[in-house]
């Protein structure tokens, strides 16, 4: 492919990346932005995800020759002076390297599941609204090996600019689905075999002593209130055990504590 130089930050093309920060607040009607190496690659290599263009800094275009050889011969890509850029994004745009993907038909969590494999470890998350834990918590299930990610309808987007970044792109790797109905996606997680786990600083069995059937469904909340006492009162509880004085994680740290003991365990 034939870089395209961009020299007009108003230039039509390369309107998708304008003003960055305000357009991550208002949406990008099914679009998403890409940050970085590690996700660019990730973006090509997946093919979850279709990219619209690539918006990259002129001499970081050199080092990316590996990676957007797994881009279509036809994917624009666009190079800017670093001044250019940082116009077009109306920030500072250290990393240098951006693309535009677009987000597929959203799966619906029935779907999702019926497609899980028999032995299968999935996160399921509850009130998580801050985009820091959701990108975190995506990267330790990509890590640790999860089969998919369920979100109810009160989390963040897992696709937004900064919850991709802090994943390292996982969220545009691992399978998610998300749910309106809790009590309805116990009940399938129930008709599909699935222990469940609410991870709680309250909760019943220490982490070290529980073990789970061949399909574990994890769940995590929000820092703070934690689940809901209706949803911990419908399911096995978890905690972790910490020195005292001191009762409970960053929900990214807990989810990858959680999610090492169990991955281990089904080794």
């Amino acid at each position: 492919m034939d870089p395209i130089r961009i020299d007009d930050p108003l230039d039509p093309r390369v309107s998708a990346y304008l003003d960055i920060r305000e357009r991550d607040l208002a949406g990008r009607q099914g679009r998403f932005v890409a940050e970085g190496k590690v996700v660019l690659d990730m973006l090509l290599s997946t093919g979850r995800f279709k990219a619209e263009s690539v918006l990259v800094l002129e001499n970081r275009l050199a080092g990316l020759g590996e990676i957007l050889r797994k881009a279509p011969v036809d994917l624009p890509v666009y190079v800017a002076a670093g001044e250019i850029m940082d116009r077009i994004a109306g920030f500072h745009m250290h990393r240098g390297i951006l693309a535009i993907g677009r987000k597929a038909t959203a799966q619906p969590a029935d779907a999702l599941l019926g497609a899980l494999p028999a032995r299968a470890l999935i996160v399921v998350l509850v009130g998580i609204a801050n985009h820091d834990n959701i990108g975190s918590v995506f990267r330790n299930a990509a890590a640790f090996g999860a089969d998919a990610v369920f979100l109810d309808a009160t989390c963040c987007d897992p696709l937004y600019r900064k919850a991709i970044r802090v994943s390292v792109g996982a969220a545009l790797k691992v399978p998610f689905a998300s749910f309106a109905d809790t009590v309805g996606f116990i009940a399938a997680l129930d008709r599909q075999g699935f222990d469940q786990f609410a991870l709680s600083p309250r909760g019943q069995t220490e982490i070290r002593d529980a073990t789970s059937a061949e399909r574990l469904a994890l769940y995590l909340g929000t820092e703070g209130e934690g689940l809901p006492e209706s949803l911990l009162d419908r399911l096995r509880t978890v905690r972790i055990d910490m020195a005292e004085g001191f009762d409970s994680l960053n929900v990214a740290a807990a989810s990858a504590v959680a999610l090492h003991h169990f991955s281990a365990s089904r080794r």
